[in-house]
């Protein structure tokens, strides 16, 4: 039905789907993790909160799996380089999200503020540290990583862990925390009673926003002196081996595209004006308003990420010709088929069973709850 070029850029679109929809999912499961311990003081508001996210938060995940699955599958080249050079990042993710399930149910296994305290923190952890480290895997991604491939298509990193943590890096990370904090505060402030919980919440989205415009917009002029550039036209159709691809370093060519499809301006003008929405709807009291406006952030904001640097998808800082593009890198026409297939049939259910699971979940979260049930959660 598809055509290779057409197949791969399809993926494409469906990776940045997946990484949006994991942003606007789980990310406000994780945005309100690390707003637990300062919008919530008693046991019974910190209940409030993280009831607010308990029945829906694993299915959430499932964005995540997939974002890693699509990886795997269709951009196998992309998942050998990042998953193994990026080892001990992605291990303290993990470890970090290890932490949320943990804490949910150990949490209301004693009623020793002590105990229940020390939970809440580590919610915060398994909260924070991911949204840190997603951001600063995305900016590493945009500064180049520092791989190189040999002739037998073997990969080398030479870089360390400490090295991801550049200021352009930081930036990023503190990007996708004020991000995603804005994302939770919404959803706290439209799940939870009106009260003191709503309150803190209305205050510290108002701060995240207003973080999120300025970090967006000093990322952006720091993004103005990166980019790569190819030396030639890429084969499109051709077979996928990175080595057959010429690319050089070229500070100021991730905005390329921009000057070539003037409508990819559409995706920052969203970033930042989802955010002003967002905190409109807070500071007016307009709970959906604010919960749209911070979707509509994130997802301006990832999209501006994936539109700036296409067609490539995870350059090298240490050998521009080794760098990974959705030309050179995808699996065979044949493998990208069938995934499209069983994504046709299957995506489809996902959202039709997210769409009921918050349908049934629907409403506000009250201290009631959590008086009449104090061991849940």
């Amino acid at each position: 039905m598809f055509d290779y070029e057409s197949l791969r850029l399809i993926w494409w679109v469906l990776l940045g789907v997946l990484l949006i929809g994991f942003a606007l999912t789980d990310g406000f499961d994780l945005g309100t993790a690390a707003l637990l311990p300062f919008v919530a003081k008693s046991d019974a508001e910190r209940r409030m909160v993280i009831n607010s996210i308990g029945p829906t938060w694993e299915g959430n995940q499932v964005w995540f799996i997939l974002g890693g699955g699509a990886i795997f599958a269709a951009w196998p080249f992309v998942y050998a380089v990042s998953f193994s050079g990026f080892y001990l990042a992605m291990f303290l993710v993990l470890a970090a999200l290890i932490l949320r399930p943990v804490g949910f149910k150990y949490r209301s296994k004693k009623p020793d503020p002590a105990w229940r305290s020390r939970w809440d923190w580590a919610l915060f952890v398994g909260g924070f540290v991911p949204a840190l480290v997603f951001g600063v895997a995305v900016g590493n991604v945009l500064q180049g990583a520092p791989f190189r491939l040999d002739g037998d298509l073997r990969s080398f990193y030479e870089g360390s862990f400490l090295g991801l943590f550049t200021p352009f890096t930081l930036l990023a990370g503190l990007l996708s925390v004020a991000m995603l904090v804005l994302h939770g505060s919404a959803w706290v402030a439209l799940k939870v009673e009106h009260g003191p919980v709503n309150d803190r919440a209305r205050k510290f989205g108002s701060i995240a926003a207003v973080a999120s415009l300025v970090l967006f917009a000093v990322g952006g002029f720091m993004a103005t002196k990166l980019g790569f550039r190819m030396e030639v036209i890429a084969d499109t159709f051709g077979p996928s081996n990175p080595l057959r691809t010429s690319t050089v370093a070229a500070p100021g060519a991730w905005l390329d595209n921009y000057g070539r499809y003037p409508w990819m301006m559409a995706a920052p003008i969203l970033g930042f004006g989802g955010a002003l929405l967002a905190l409109a709807g807070i500071l007016f009291r307009r709970e959906w308003a604010a919960f749209g406006g911070s979707s509509l952030s994130a997802t301006g904001i990832i999209a501006t990420v994936g539109l700036s640097m296409f067609p490539y998808i995870l350059p090298s800082s240490i050998d521009a010709h080794s760098s990974l593009t959705v030309w050179n890198a995808s699996s065979s026409a044949k493998t990208l088929g069938i995934m499209l297939f069983c994504t046709c049939v299957f995506l489809p259910l996902v959202l039709a069973y997210t769409a009921w699971a918050f349908r049934v979940m629907r409403g506000r979260v009250t201290t009631a709850v959590a008086a009449i049930h104090p061991d849940y959660y």
